[in-house]
């Protein structure tokens, strides 16, 4: 019985959030955190049984396909949405490659997060890239086929460094970089106590995508000074002036704005605004400053980093 076991990391948008869907260079990191998929053969059965494994190894989701219910792209229960998603996720592969319902038919998969879902470093992108790999089918093309984005996770997931990620015409170029910032130790994650749907959020982008390109070369500029970073408080200010700058082309308030009005440092949003995790910089560690308030999820750059 020979056992298949996959692996992708997580990620998180440094710079070029929603501008990296029209072309803009977004600096992007993987995370230590990530997703296994293990494949184990079970010729007792056609169908397809999954279970999905929470990072304390609990399980959240289990089911059984048939290929029956891939092929059409069909769940028997359509009020399911997780179980909807998975057949859609299938059926796209089977669409790419008919030929992987052999690999499906009489499969016992497990796929285990080693972060909570609701952190948002990828539970989606990290899926697609395992099933990518194991049913050899372009992640790519598959994401586009299902959640939609720029793709930058996908190469996030594949990469085990930061990377520069440029998406042009259907064209990405996805170039690993040395990133190791001379001020990482000011450097904290924060998680926003809320996980935030990429797909509305790019949703929301699309009404005022028609000024994109007056942003993007200011936004590619920012993310050369971050990746420069000659110095901590250069890669800082290179940091706020993003921030200030995305702030005015969505016409939103800032996280610091919102909700870190007195922090004594600068506040980054990464990826989707409005939820997830986003990047404090800071001289003292911030840890108690944001459990005051409530955020008690904090971690150092060099935790986080892959």
């Amino acid at each position: 019985m020979n056992q298949s076991t996959f692996y992708s990391n997580g990620k998180l948008l440094l710079t070029g959030e929603y501008l990296v869907l029209d072309g803009a260079q977004a600096l992007a990191i993987p995370t230590r955190f990530g997703q296994s998929l293990q494949v184990t053969p079970n010729n007792s059965n056609d169908a397809l049984l999954w279970r999905s494994l929470a990072e304390d190894g609990s399980c959240w989701f289990e089911t059984a396909l048939t290929m029956d219910q891939i092929r059409k792209g069909q769940p028997a229960d359509e009020s399911d949405s997780v179980v909807a998603t998975l057949i859609n996720l299938l059926h796209q592969a089977y669409q790419l490659r008919p030929a992987c319902l052999d690999e499906l038919a009489g499969s016992v998969v497990e796929t285990q997060l080693s972060f909570p879902r609701e952190w948002g470093l990828g539970t989606s992108s990290t899926l697609v890239n395992n099933l990518g790999q194991w049913l050899q089918v372009n992640p790519y093309q598959l994401l586009k086929g299902t959640f939609g984005g720029s793709g930058y996770d996908i190469a996030c997931a594949q990469t085990n460094s930061a990377l520069l990620y440029q998406l042009q015409n259907d064209d990405r170029t996805i170039t690993p970089v040395h990133f190791d910032p001379i001020g990482k130790a000011q450097l904290y994650f924060v998680y926003l106590n809320r996980k935030q749907n990429s797909k509305s959020s790019i949703a929301s982008y699309w009404s005022r995508r028609p000024l994109a390109h007056e942003w993007i070369p200011k936004i590619d500029h920012i993310t050369q000074n971050v990746l420069q970073n000659n110095d901590a408080q250069s890669m800082a200010e290179a940091f706020r002036q993003h921030e200030i700058w995305m702030s005015s082309l969505l016409e939103l308030p800032t996280a610091q704005e919102l909700h870190f009005p007195d922090f004594e440092g600068i506040i980054k949003s990464l990826g989707a605004w409005g939820g997830d995790f986003v990047l404090a910089i800071s001289h003292e560690n911030p840890t108690a400053y944001f459990a005051k308030k409530g955020f008690s999820t904090v971690i150092p750059y060099a935790e986080m980093a892959l």
